[in-house]
C-alpha cells in the first residue's frame, strides 16, 4: 500500500493506493502554506486515517520543481517547502520513505498507466493549461532530467516572430522564467487571449474564443489558425527529439476535442514519422490524475 498526496496551493488531497490504478480516497485539508510542522502534521493525520502498515511508502505529486539529484524543491506558492530537501524532511517526520515529482511529471504518470496511453512504451504528457508544462513516461517510468527539468516544452526562446499563412508580427512576450518569446507567453489560456488581444485588439477569455471558433466566428477562427500554428512547430520538435507513441494533452484547453484534434492534424503534418491515427490526444484522466500520478510513481520507484 502507498499513501497518495496530490499537494496544490490551496488543498492537500489524499489517497490510498493498494496498486497503480487503486485508489481509495482519504479526503482533502487545506494546505498549510507557511508552517512546515503544520504541513506535516497535516499529512501525518490523513496517513493515519488511510492506515498503511508502518513503513509504507508515501508519493507525492506537488506544485513546483523537484531536483532528482539534489532534492531540493522549487514551490512558489508554498513557502514552507520552498528550498527544502522536500523527501528527506518529510521521510524523517513521518518515519517513512518518501518519492516526490511535480504535478506535470504525474499528470504523465497518470496517463501513461490508466489514461490515454496505457498500453503505450513511451509517452509524452502536454499540458496546455493556464501555461504550458510536460511530461516524460517511457516503459512504465518518469523520466527524471538534470535540475527536475524534463519536458519543458514551453520555455525557451522558441516561437516564432513571423507567420507566412496569414501573416503576423510577434513580439517576442516576456515570460515569467525570465526570458522571452516561450512558448509559455503564447501556448496555454493566458497566451491564446494574448493573440487574441495582439490580432484583434479585444480581451477575451480563452474559453470564449475556443467556443465562438466552433461556431465559425471568423476573428477567433484567426486566432485559432495562429495559435496551432505556434504550438503545432515546437510539439512536432518535441515528437521527433522523444519518439512518443502517443501525447495526451491536459489543462483547460485540452478540454477541447476539436481544438486538440486541429492540432494533431497540424503536429503529425509536420513530423518525420508518418502516423495515419490520432497521436495528440485530450487526456482521459481530468479527475483525481495527481493521486493517481503519485500512485504510479509510488509502485513504479517505489517498495510498497
Amino acid at each position: 500500500m502507498i499513501t497518495c498526496f496530490d499537494i496544490g496551493g490551496t488543498h492537500i488531497k489524499a489517497a490510498l493506493a493498494e496498486g497503480p490504478q487503486s485508489l481509495r480516497d482519504l479526503g482533502r485539508v487545506p494546505t498549510p502554506r507557511d508552517d512546515f510542522s503544520a504541513f506535516t502534521a497535516a499529512l501525518a493525520g490523513l496517513v493515519e486515517q488511510g492506515g498503511a502498515p508502518a513503513g509504507a511508502p508515501i508519493a507525492i505529486s506537488v506544485t513546483g520543481v523537484v531536483d532528482p539529484e539534489t532534492g531540493l524543491v522549487t514551490v512558489a506558492n508554498i513557502a514552507c517547502l520552498h528550498g527544502r530537501h522536500l523527501a528527506a524532511d518529510l521521510g524523517a517526520a513521518l518515519g517513512r520513505p518518501v518519492l516526490i515529482a511535480n504535478d506535470a511529471d504525474c499528470f504523465a504518470l497518470a496517463e501513461a498507466h490508466a489514461g490515454a496511453g496505457r498500453g503505450h512504451r513511451t509517452v509524452f504528457g502536454a499540458i496546455l493549461g493556464t501555461g504550458v508544462g510536460g511530461g516524460i513516461v517511457a516503459g512504465g517510468k518518469l523520466f527524471r532530467g538534470a535540475g527536475g527539468l524534463s519536458g519543458e516544452w514551453g520555455h525557451g526562446t522558441i516561437v516564432a516572430t513571423r507567420t507566412a499563412a496569414p501573416p503576423h508580427e510577434l513580439p517576442p512576450f516576456p515570460c515569467g522564467c525570465g526570458l522571452s518569446g516561450c512558448l509559455d507567453t503564447i501556448g496555454g489560456a493566458r497566451g491564446l487571449e494574448r493573440l487574441h488581444r495582439h490580432i484583434h485588439g479585444a480581451d477575451l477569455p480563452s474559453t470564449a474564443i475556443v467556443a465562438n471558433w466552433t461556431e465559425d466566428d471568423p476573428a477567433a477562427a484567426a486566432t485559432i489558425d495562429l495559435y496551432v500554428e505556434l504550438v503545432a512547430r515546437p510539439l512536432a520538435l518535441v515528437v521527433n527529439l522523444i519518439g512518443p507513441d502517443i501525447v495526451p494533452v491536459g489543462g483547460g484547453l485540452g478540454n477541447s476535442a476539436p481544438l486538440i484534434a486541429r492540432l494533431d492534424r497540424a503536429v503529425r503534418a509536420g513530423i518525420l514519422r508518418r502516423i495515419d491515427r490520432p497521436l495528440v490526444v485530450p487526456a482521459q484522466l481530468t479527475v483525481d490524475a495527481g493521486l493517481l500520478g503519485a500512485a504510479a510513481l509510488g509502485f513504479s520507484e517505489g517498495r510498497p
